[in-house]
């Protein structure tokens, strides 16, 4: 099957007292932007944050940027099925991308993952655990808690991908529209785990692209004991469920 070029993306990026980082970051997909492969806006989606993360990126006065202002701290899966909401009321893109605000996740990647993304519906993911996917300054400890995360995610769910945990990835417009967004629950990176599932059960083709993950230098760690039982937790109850009732499983996520 043929790669797809998209023709207009729109990128989420979730905040929470990212003021550090977000300006960093938007300077280089400006310039990344500026190259004029590709045509995408940004959608900072803020959890009001305290350190004024949304002031800054108002300031900035980029017209290819937008903030989608919410009323305080909801999560990540929160503020990305908001961001969903927002970019398929709007009706213009093919395809959406989630990254981190913290540039863990390099806009250097992006040809790549562009590249990489498949007709109809379809799910690109960014995977620090391929060949020629590496992380940069994180602890063995991290490290191993994330490589396990997903052994135990793929084996409870039966789903062949190998970083199921990442969170840089290219949705297909056609796949959003196909999923029930409203109906999930997830709040923390378990959304991730989440949205690969539904993709899964939507039949949406899913291709790998190795990637450099690099750990955050300013600011703070949203990862805590709560978000990883969370994902533990549900991914166990997912996997039941997929194996008690797979067509029940289905409905719920796809339309």
């Amino acid at each position: 099957m043929s790669a797809q070029v998209p023709e207009k993306l729109a990128i989420l990026i979730p905040t929470y007292n990212e003021g550090l980082t977000i300006a960093q970051l938007l300077e280089k997909l400006g310039n990344f932007r500026d190259l004029g492969s590709y045509q995408f806006d940004v959608l900072v989606i803020d959890d009001n944050s305290p350190d004024g993360t949304a002031q800054i990126v108002d300031d900035l006065q980029l017209s290819w940027v937008k903030i989608l202002r919410r009323p305080g701290k909801g999560g990540l899966g929160a503020a990305y099925r908001a961001g969903f909401t927002q970019v398929l009321s709007i009706n213009s893109y093919t395809h959406v991308v989630t990254m981190d605000a913290d540039g863990s996740h390099r806009v250097e990647d992006l040809p790549a993952m562009f590249a990489a993304i498949k007709p109809g519906r379809s799910i690109t993911l960014g995977t620090r655990w391929i060949t020629g996917g590496s992380v940069v300054n994180w602890p063995k400890s991290r490290q191993l808690l994330s490589k396990t995360g997903t052994r135990y995610a793929k084996f409870a769910l039966r789903i062949d991908l190998n970083d199921l945990t990442g969170g840089f990835r290219i949705y297909s417009v056609e796949l959003l529209k196909a999923l029930n967004l409203k109906d999930m629950q997830a709040t923390g990176y378990c959304f991730q785990i989440e949205m690969a599932m539904a993709a899964d059960l939507a039949g949406a083709v899913a291709t790998e692209v190795p990637i450099t993950f690099v750990e955050r230098a300013n600011g703070v760690s949203k990862m805590s004991k709560a978000i990883v039982i969370e994902a533990l937790t549900q991914t166990t109850r997912w996997g039941i469920s997929r194996r008690l009732r797979p067509n029940a499983d289905k409905l719920h996520y796809v339309k």
